[in-house]
């Protein structure tokens, strides 16, 4: 099952997803200029084979939805989310609100 809503933060609004697969459950948080994502995503590929596209990314553990991960601190980012200010450790709700 799928799940999609829209999430106020502020003045912009995200893009809530929760993916139910067997035995996981993917959690993100988008927006136009990048995301944070459970730990299913793999930040190195995106920081080293894929760092030209300049994506903007973020990782949590140990969530399994889309609350929790705006709650979590991130536990690595991509350079290009760096460049904007986003840190290990920092809340995703956080993280998120410089992706806009």
């Amino acid at each position: 099952m799928v799940r999609m809503w829209p999430i106020a933060l502020g003045e912009h609004t995200a893009l809530g997803i929760e993916v139910e697969l067997p035995r996981t459950h993917l959690a993100i948080v988008t927006t136009d200029e990048g995301y944070i994502m459970c730990g299913a995503l793999d930040v190195g590929l995106l920081s080293e084979k894929l760092r030209a596209r300049g994506i903007v990314a973020a990782r949590a553990v140990g969530v399994r939805t889309v609350e929790e991960l705006l709650a979590a601190p991130m536990e690595s980012v991509t350079p290009a989310a760096a460049e904007r200010g986003v840190q290990v450790g920092m809340p995703g709700h956080d993280a998120i609100g410089r992706m806009f």
